[in-house]
């Protein structure tokens, strides 16, 4: 697993960049820890975060 941390104040450098082009045709690989979603999960999770940006509007 490969983790790039970009805050938004920072620019990426050019070898961030490159490794994030690379990263991109690099195929998924789930294991015990990651496992690929079902569509009921997935349907689950959308529900959530559109609740989630729902009350994150309210609160401005």
């Amino acid at each position: 697993m490969t983790i790039l941390t970009v805050k938004s104040e920072q620019k990426p450098t050019q070898e961030t960049l490159k490794r994030l082009s690379e990263l991109k045709d690099e195929d998924i690989v789930y294991d015990d820890d990651c496992p690929e979603m079902t569509p009921k999960m997935e349907k689950a999770l959308a529900c959530a975060v559109a609740q989630r940006n729902r009350l994150s509007k309210k609160a401005l």
